[in-house]
Formats: structure tokens, C-alpha cells, sequence
């Protein structure tokens, strides 16, 4: 085998230097220790790498592996080869464990903390959240010079961090990650949480930078009264301000603030002389304090800023302004988005903050005194409260820097944060995401024309963002559902939030992966982290099945009003009865049909496979928390030891598997979502719960003896979802086929598979070739076909000769036919069909090149497979055994009044 080879390219700031994190893919065999990499930059100097392995191919090799370096501009491309580890001196973290006593109520109290040594800066984590920075000596100052949290509801009520755990999740010599839990609470009631939180403290060699990932949690469920999840819940929690306050060691004269306010901006000073520290009381964000330097995001600085997007629980769009204030020194100047850098420096002291997303995740602010530096996450400057959502939380990712790097300068590479990456031949050649093909080898131009107007031409995803000004904290990330719109009738835009339908999260990662564009990249990013925040339901409070689920997107042809993210607004109720409304229109349609279906999440909008992608990608041990979260639900969900029905059954529950109703546990996008969930939980853990339980689901879904024509498939309406499930069907025979587990269960799954292609092939047709059976023949419809080619190409690797043959042409047909007809649509950039597009059919060029690429077949002749038999989900079961019950409990009541009746005769 030819020595291992892969060039990276690095995206970064023209000057300085600073760390890259990023995962890159190997070919089954190549890599079998993933410390065993060597880096060098374009000039062959060797470079200090720091490597983990995130995946694993089940020949033990190593799948996905975590590369970080301290790169430097004009340095790239970096060559990584295999080949034993390379000893180069240089500046390493290094962790130190001790204990630190302190008196609290009288009593003393020690705890356990760590010093964070970095060669250029120390820290202490576990005492003062998040850290609380040292002195050259490695002393605690005597002042109160780390950080403090303050959280502040509209009454005033003051929050504290207090940290319950602290985790050391990523150690190296390059890059170390703590992990905080704790809680905010108030003096009061300190054993009461007012919310939650979660913080990352990155560490890196040779820096006085901390890179810090912040999540403020309410961990209270929603009480969703009559279905419905909006704004105002009586779950929801308010924020009136929440800020970190770094405060500079006392005395020293005058301060400095330079600050920048935009990415290439130069950056401006201002002088302070009026002392402020922490031990004045500058404790809270609602104590009227004047501060001589205050940068404030108040809106996203969009045209559409007052967008009814932000409409808060009261329906009032409280942003007040466009875009930014600036006011320093008595000065004042407005702007529209600032990504700020800025620092403090008074004498020996500083400290510096860079916030990359500022202006997206609005509002912010970042506020200076002499002796003082304030980010303001949630500032107490804007209009009204900030409410969080029951389940709800929030994530903001910035940087802190204390001396010789809190500087403009060094925290330019963090305003800009570096994007290392590979090429496309190699991420397509390593086989670690199957079935792709370098976009410049693709023929298929037409449908690489659809699936690049997601980032090119004058309807792209970011231009989408700006017609409903898809910004601020709550909605920066997900996808303007403009599909949903179309039927509007109000000149301003129907307001919709797309939530990660399809799994759009997984099919930038796939464009990424194939061009190497980092627009793709950025967009994966972005939605990852939105779903992760707002579309996940954390709480463990609702019942099974909502907890820790996904929420759908907004209801369809409605406008999301205060229901914000959580698919049906309250208003629509009350279209039914609005005056001049259309009784036959899809929103008076919709909204009748609102409380027969009530909201909350289910398995049919449960997406992981761009969460896991996005972990193996970045390293975000987040996106791997929220995929096996979802895949848990899975088991969750199904599980009737949780439900109010258990006294009268333990059977599953069956919504892990229903789809439209919870009559139909057939092939479907609620079996199909929750099977590729499982896989997904499988890769990432190795529990062998997630495996058997998505084999279950198999067995409940699908047979090989199916009556295929009672299931009613061409009811497209009801049943166009099935090819989601044979679609993950076909990805579980590939999972299985990887691993060498080609047993009686991966004998039932393929000829499950082949008996539903057979059918397939004798009874499909474009489904816009049959309008009339269609409520709304739309676009969408074009772009869902391209998936019945996926099928015909996983079933295409189970059969031989004529059938596979016939399967292949039913591939071609199907996805020819989908394109062009979704091409011929003015209306084909909406935002669903082109998802569709990206998260399928970038399968069709790896088969247009290896038409004979065929699967192995079962270790057993597996032939005979029973009979099918017919799930019955608890439910069901609990209500007719409830029946027996009264029924049995009448009878012998009626006995035991005869009894009665006869012993009174006989007296």
C-alpha cells in the first residue's frame, strides 16, 4: 500500500496564528492507531498535531479522526501522513489537581479544583464559574478578579452560577475541553435552580485564550395545554439580562478599550478613568449603571428587522432599532452588524472578548468600565424579556483573552475562526460517508444546478434568511420554510420554520463533503447548532413521548405566529372564524383539523445523521449528545413501562414506529426516521440496545410475505412515505453487511427489501403523473420521487441479472424523472424540494460509475420467514382489557347482589 497522504487547506484571518480543530475521514485499514499522524506545513517544517479517534470501522481501523495544530497564516496546505508520532518542543497544557478551602455559612468548605497551565497563562476551573484566571505566580488575586454570571428576571431576581460538576472531556497536549454542569439560582433559594447550564472551557498550548460555549437551560417541560406550545407557557422562564463580567485587578490608573466593531474595521481607543470593580456592586445588569463604553445588537440590522418573526408572547415586535449602537466617550454612531473584538487593558492587566455570530444571534452587547469588561448574552437594554421556552435552551460561542493575547491582533483569528479541510477526492475515496462522488465528476448537471441554488443565485439560502429576518438568539441557524408561503394572501411574507425536515443538517454536510465549498460548511454549522438549541426538547419532566424529542417544523400554510418553533401557533385556531376567510383554503383547512392532531414531537420529524456527521466533522460533543439523545427517544417513546397505560400493559407503545395515525406501523417516515435514528445511536455508542431495538422495528414493519396491495402504497396521500422506511432499510442492510453481520435478521431485511422493489417496479409511477389524486400537485412531489431511486439502487445491490438490471433502469427513470420535473417548476428553489434534493440522489453518480456494485448475500439460505403478524400497539390493548375490566367488575357486582338478595330471602 502507498504511503497515506492528506493535503489540508486552511481558511483563516490573512496574519497571526492560532488553533484549527477539525475531523477528517481514513479508508478502512489505513489508519489503525489514530496517534500515529504526522503534520508538516507547506514548507515540510513539522508541526505539533494533536489526534483523536471519533469513529471506527468495524475492522477496528480508524474511520474519523479529530486533527488540532496551532496553524499559521500562510503556512497552508498542511500534509498529514501515517507514520510514528513526531517529538517537537513547544508549549503544552498541562493540568494540575488540588483542593481549595474557603469559609461558606461559618464553616469551611474545600473543593476540588484544577490549574490549567497553557505556557502562557494559568487558570483555575471548578472554584468560580466558568474559571477565574492567576497571576504569573499562580496565585488566586486577593481581588475578585475571574468571572461572574448574572441572570435577572423581569422582577429583578438575581441568578448565580453555581457549578455541580466538572468533566475533563477532551485532554491533550494542544487542546483541553472542561465540562461544566451547574445550575443558576438566587441567593434566596440556592437550592432552587432558576435554569441550567453547560459550559466548554477550551484551553490551548502556548495561549492565553479560552474559547468558551455557554448553554443556558430551562430544563422545565411545557405545559402545552389543548396541544398547543406557545409563547407564554406557563413552563417558559424569563431573562431579563444575562452577562459574564470579567473584572481587572485594582488600581493601575487608567484603562484602555480598544474595540473594533466589524470584521476588518480598524480598531479604536478610548481612555477610562472612573474606577469600577465588582467589589462596587456591579453585580447586576439592571442596576441603571452608565457605562462609558457600550456596544448594544438591538436587531439583526436587516431590512426586515422588524419582522413579525420576533414577536414576543404579547405580539409585539419589541427590537427598537436597526442593527447597532456604539457609544464611547460621550460619542455615539450607529451600524447595522457588528462581529465586536474588544479589549481592557490598565497597566500590567487585560483582558479582551470576540463574539463571531454577535450580530446573527441578536440581541447583545458588550459593555467597558474602567476596570470592567461585560458580554451581555441576553442585555438588559433590550425591550422586554427574553423568554425561554420550556425544554428550551440557548448556546453562545465566544473568546476571552487575558494579557499578551488580549490583544485586537491575536483575537482576530478567533473573530474569523480558521476552516481546515480536506479535498473532496478525499473525503468521497475514504468510503466514510458511502456513495459520494466529487461534484466535478458528477454528470448529472441538471441536478447539481438545483442542488447548488442553495447557496448560488437570488433566491439562496441566505437570501431566504433575509425575507422573514431568520436572525436573532432564538432563530439564527434553521431555514426560511418559504414553500409554506405560497398560499399566502397577506403582502408580508408567511413567516415558517423549516426545523430540520429531511435532515438538511446531513445534506450540507454531503455538498460540503463533495465540493469542499465552506458555504456549505457554514450552513451545516449553523443549523446544527440551532437544532441542537431550540428544535430539541430538553426536559426529562413531559411524558416519554415528548421528552428529548424533536419538534416539527411550522404547521403547514400557516404562519408560525408566537408558536415560534414548535409547529402549531394558537393563532391558527382561531382562522376558522376569522371574517372573509375562504372555508375551503388550506389555512382554514389546516386550522380545523388543529385539534384532532394536537403539536408536540414525534417520530416522524427525528433527524441524527447530520448531528452525527457535524461530530465527526468539528468535534462538537454537543452534535453527538443531541444524536444519541434522539436515538434514546427512540427507545423511549416505545417503551410502555412509561406510560399511563402500564398497569393494564407493558407492550410497546408503538409510536416509535406509527405513521399519519397510530392505526398504520407499516413502512412509513415515522418507522423509517426512528430505524435510522437506532443505526446512527448504534455507530456512535457501540450499545447494543439501539441495534436490537431498530431490528424490532424491522420485524414490526415489514415481512417478506407482505400483502404489499392491503397496505394501500398508491394512496399517496396516506402512504407516500413508505420509501422513507425502505430507504433506511437499505442504509441498516449496508450498517449490518459493514460489519460482517450477515445473519438470519440481515437475510429478512434484504428479502423484505427485494419483495417491496419488485413491487415497486411493477406498480410506480411519477406521482405527478397521477395530479388529480394530489390536494396540492406541487413541486414538492417531484423532488420526494428522487428517493424511489435511492431504493432501486439499494435493492439493485441485493439482486442479480435481469432484476438487477431492471432495478437500475427503475433507478435512472425515477431519478431523471424527478429532476426534470422539478426543473420545469418556477417554483423549484423553494426550500423543501431543494433539501430533498440535497439529502438524496447524490447517490446516482457513484452508480452511474459502478452499476455492479452488489452486496453480500446472507451466511444462511434463509427461504422461509413465517407469516407476517399484525403489531398491536399498548394502547389498544390497555383499552380493551380496560373494558374486560368493567365488564368483569358489573358482573360480579350483579353476583354479589344476588348473593345478597338470596341470603335476605333466607333469613
Amino acid at each position: 500500500m502507498e504511503p497515506i497522504a492528506v493535503d489540508l487547506n486552511v481558511v483563516c484571518p490573512p496574519a497571526g496564528r492560532g488553533p484549527v480543530t477539525t475531523g477528517i475521514p481514513f479508508p478502512k485499514g489505513a489508519l489503525p492507531d489514530a496517534t500515529r499522524l504526522q503534520l508538516r506545513d507547506a514548507a515540510g517544517a513539522a508541526v505539533r498535531l494533536q489526534s483523536r479517534a471519533t469513529d471506527f470501522w468495524p475492522d477496528g481501523s480508524v474511520r474519523w479522526v479529530l486533527l488540532d495544530w496551532i496553524a499559521e497564516a500562510g503556512k497552508a496546505p498542511y500534509r498529514v501522513t501515517v507514520g510514528e508520532p513526531l517529538a517537537i518542543e513547544g508549549p503544552e497544557v498541562n493540568i494540575r489537581k488540588h483542593e481549595r478551602s474557603f469559609a461558606h455559612s461559618r464553616e469551611p468548605v474545600t473543593i476540588a479544583t484544577s490549574e490549567v497551565n497553557t505556557g502562557s497563562a494559568r487558570f483555575e476551573v471548578g472554584y468560580q464559574f466558568p474559571f477565574t484566571p492567576l497571576d504569573p505566580s499562580g496565585e488566586i488575586p486577593q481581588t475578585p478578579s475571574g468571572v461572574l454570571f448574572c441572570v435577572g428576571n423581569d422582577a429583578g431576581l438575581e441568578c448565580q452560577a453555581v457549578t455541580v460538576t466538572t468533566e475533563i472531556e477532551e485532554a491533550g497536549p494542544l487542546r483541553t475541553c472542561f465540562h461544566l454542569k451547574g445550575f443558576l439560582s438566587t441567593a434566596y433559594t440556592p437550592q432552587t435552580p432558576y435554569a441550567e447550564f453547560d459550559a466548554r472551557l477550551h484551553f490551548f498550548a502556548g495561549a492565553s485564550v479560552v474559547r468558551v460555549e455557554l448553554t443556558i437551560r430551562n430544563p422545565r417541560r411545557a405545559v402545552h395545554q389543548g396541544g398547543l406550545w406557545d409563547l407564554g407557557d406557563a413552563g417558559s422562564i424569563d431573562i431579563k439580562g444575562a452577562s459574564l463580567t470579567f473584572d481587572l485587578p485594582a488600581g493601575g490608573g487608567t484603562a484602555t478599550v480598544r474595540y473594533s466593531p466589524e470584521v476588518g474595521a480598524p480598531a479604536d481607543e478610548l481612555s477610562l478613568t472612573d474606577e469600577l470593580s465588582l467589589t462596587d456592586g456591579l453585580t447586576s445588569p439592571t442596576n441603571g449603571f452608565s457605562w462609558p463604553f457600550e456596544l448594544h445588537q438591538d436587531s439583526s440590522g436587516g431590512e426586515n428587522w422588524r419582522s413579525t418573526n420576533h414577536l414576543n408572547r404579547s405580539r409585539e415586535v419589541p427590537t427598537r432599532f436597526r442593527g447597532y449602537r456604539l457609544k464611547a466617550g460621550g460619542q455615539e454612531r450607529t451600524g447595522l452588524r457588528a462581529t465586536p473584538l474588544v479589549t481592557l487593558s490598565r497597566g500590567e492587566h487585560a483582558v479582551g472578548v470576540v463574539v463571531p455570530q454577535f450580530w446573527q444571534n441578536f440581541p447583545m452587547a458588550i459593555e467597558a468600565a474602567n476596570g470592567v469588561l461585560d458580554l451581555q448574552l441576553l442585555p438588559d437594554q433590550f425591550g422586554g424579556v427574553q423568554e425561554l421556552q420550556g425544554g428550551e435552551q440557548k448556546t453562545w460561542t465566544f473568546a476571552v483573552a487575558f494579557g499578551p493575547d488580549a490583544t485586537p491582533e491575536a483575537l482576530e483569528w478567533f473573530r474569523q475562526p480558521a476552516r481546515a479541510f480536506a479535498s473532496p477526492e478525499w473525503y468521497c475515496a475514504s468510503g466514510a460517508v458511502p456513495y459520494l462522488t466529487p461534484k466535478a465528476a458528477d454528470p448529472n448537471a441538471d441536478y447539481l444546478k438545483l442542488v447548488d441554488s442553495a447557496v448560488e443565485g437570488p433566491d439562496n439560502f441566505d437570501a431566504k434568511r433575509e425575507k422573514i429576518d431568520e436572525y436573532g438568539w432564538r432563530h439564527f441557524g434553521d431555514i426560511y420554510g418559504d414553500h409554506e408561503a405560497v398560499y399566502g394572501t397577506d403582502a408580508r411574507p408567511v413567516v415558517s420554520h423549516y426545523n430540520n425536515q429531511y435532515d438538511p443538517v446531513a445534506g450540507f454536510a454531503y455538498q460540503f463533503l463533495r465540493s469542499g465549498r465552506l458555504d456549505w460548511l457554514r450552513h451545516m454549522e449553523e443549523l446544527a447548532q440551532h437544532v441542537i438549541d431550540i428544535d430539541i426538547y430538553h426536559t426529562t419532566q413531559d411524558k416519554s413521548a415528548y421528552s428529548g424529542g424533536l419538534f416539527w417544523h411550522t404547521y403547514h400554510y400557516a404562519d408560525a405566529d408566537t408558536g415560534t418553533h414548535r409547529s402549531y401557533p394558537r393563532a391558527l385556531l382561531q382562522m376558522s372564524h376569522m371574517p372573509g376567510l375562504d372555508p375551503n383554503s388550506p389555512q382554514a383547512r389546516r386550522s380545523k383539523g388543529l385539534y384532532a392532531r394536537g403539536g408536540g414531537p414525534a417520530d416522524e420529524h427525528n433527524y441524527t445523521t447530520g448531528l452525527m456527521l457535524h461530530y465527526f466533522l468539528t468535534g462538537r460533543a454537543q452534535s453527538r449528545e443531541a444524536a444519541l439523545g434522539l436515538a434514546r427517544w427512540v427507545i423511549d417513546m416505545d417503551d410502555g413501562r412509561k406510560t399511563v397505560f402500564r398497569f393494564l400493559s407493558r407492550a410497546d407503545t408503538g409510536l416509535a414506529s406509527q405513521s399519519r395515525d397510530d392505526s398504520y406501523h407499516g413502512p412509513g417516515r415515522g418507522s423509517g426516521n426512528s430505524l435510522a435514528a437506532l443505526i446512527d445511536g448504534h455507530r456512535l455508542s457501540g450499545d447494543p440496545a439501539f441495534l436490537a431495538k431498530a431490528e424490532q422495528l424491522v420485524r414490526r414493519c415489514v415481512h417478506p410475505n407482505d400483502d404489499i396491495a392491503r397496505r394501500n402504497l398508491l394512496d399517496v396521500e396516506n402512504r407516500w412515505f413508505y420509501t422513507i422506511f425502505l430507504y433506511s432499510l437499505g442504509k441498516y442492510l449496508d450498517y449490518k453487511a459493514g460489519r460482517g453481520e450477515l445473519d438470519r435478521m440481515y437475510a429478512y431485511a434484504r428479502a423484505s427489501l427485494l419483495h417491496y422493489a419488485r413491487w415497486m417496479a411493477d406498480h410506480e409511477v411519477p406521482t405527478l403523473s397521477r395530479p388529480e389524486i394530489l390536494e396540492y400537485p406541487n413541486e414538492t412531489w417531484a423532488a420526494q420521487d428522487v428517493r424511489k431511486s435511492e431504493v432501486f439502487k439499494f435493492a439493485a445491490k441485493h439482486a442479480t441479472g435481469p432484476e438487477k438490471a431492471r432495478f437500475l433502469e427503475r433507478s435512472e427513470f425515477f431519478f431523471h424523472d424527478s429532476v426534470s420535473r422539478l426543473t420545469a417548476f418556477e417554483s423549484r428553489t423553494l426550500a423543501r424540494p431543494v433539501v430533498l434534493l440535497l439529502t438524496f440522489g447524490q447517490m446516482h453518480a457513484h452508480f452511474q460509475k459502478h452499476p455492479d456494485e452488489a452486496a453480500p448475500p446472507p451466511k444462511e439460505d434463509v427461504r422461509e420467514f413465517g407469516t407476517p403478524e399484525a403489531f398491536v400497539p399498548q394502547k389498544t390493548i390497555a383499552k380493551k382489557r380496560a373494558k374486560l375490566l368493567v365488564v368483569a367488575g358489573a358482573a360480579a357486582g350483579a353476583v354479589s347482589v344476588l348473593a345478597l338478595v338470596a341470603w335476605l330471602a333466607l333469613r
